[in-house]
């Protein structure tokens, strides 16, 4: 985010009325999210309740997922009110890992990628049920790296938390009123026990965020730092499919000079005919 000074009680009120102005630009009646117990979900959870006090859902997931972060989650839900459900997808994740002959507690990517991706089945489940928008959670920082599931918590209807990297989430969840234990303890996506964010993505939040702050500004760079923003830039290139809607084959046709036949021209300019 650009600028010296950020009021973060008035950003978060800016941010709650978008919120509530997407619900009902989608002619909807409230939200729903998914409540890991991490700050950017917590957040969340706090924004949307500030502007749907009643017509809010906030779904706890575990899958594999620490007792910690249950806790957390029940913790947000207990400090702010929050209406709430408890949906353990672990007994689908197993059942479907066995019917795929995958290790369930393989640590390969297309394997622990199902967690996510059955939250959102669940999310959108209720959703379409409440007539609800799914709000996600993810920040600039992780959008800039590509570290979210495409149609796993990357699917979603809205991203809140979009343009602000981790370190202004961190903020705004102080003013909010987050509990210290969750601003505090190390961001994870629970893929499985132990794993964190930041060793997963090879950068700390701190670091990536500066550099994010330079590009915004279009500052220079030099030596080390220098070779670590065009990393991040190389990943962020890799990655931006992820944040693209599917690309659609266009056609395009028109009659031919004194013949019935018409001419088809694909989006990389080669033509041709068909009757």
């Amino acid at each position: 985010m650009k600028g010296v000074f950020v009021n973060y009680r008035k950003l978060a009120t800016e941010i709650s009325q978008w919120i509530k102005k997407e619900v009902e630009s989608a002619k909807l009646k409230g939200v729903v999210f998914g409540l890991s117990g991490g700050v950017d979900s917590s957040v969340v959870g706090v924004l949307c309740k500030n502007v749907f006090p009643d017509a809010h859902l906030a779904l706890i997931l575990p899958c594999f997922s620490s007792e910690e972060d249950t806790e957390d989650a029940k913790l947000v839900v207990e400090n702010f009110g929050l209406n709430s459900k408890i949906i353990n997808v672990e007994p689908v994740f197993l059942e479907f890992a066995k019917i795929l002959e995958i290790d369930p507690h393989s640590r390969e990517l297309p394997v622990v990628n199902i967690k996510p991706r059955l939250r959102m089945v669940t999310l959108y489940y209720f959703a379409n049920r409440l007539n609800y928008l799914v709000v996600g959670t993810g920040n600039k920082s992780e959008l800039t790296m590509g570290y979210f599931t495409k149609y796993g918590d990357g699917g979603v209807d809205i991203l809140p938390l979009g343009d602000l990297t981790k370190t202004e989430v961190y903020k705004l969840a102080k003013v909010l009123g987050i509990p210290e234990r969750i601003i505090k303890k190390p961001p994870s996506a629970g893929l499985w026990p132990g794993q964190t964010d930041e060793e997963e993505m090879k950068i700390k939040y701190k670091e990536l965020d500066k550099i994010i702050s330079v590009f915004e500004k279009k500052q220079n760079l030099s030596g080390s730092k220098k070779d670590l923003a065009e990393k991040i830039l190389t990943k962020s290139k890799v990655a931006i499919h992820k944040l693209r809607p599917p690309k659609i084959f266009k056609v395009k046709m028109k009659k031919l000079k004194n013949k019935n036949i018409k001419e088809v021209r694909n989006e990389k300019g080669r033509t041709f005919k068909t009757s």
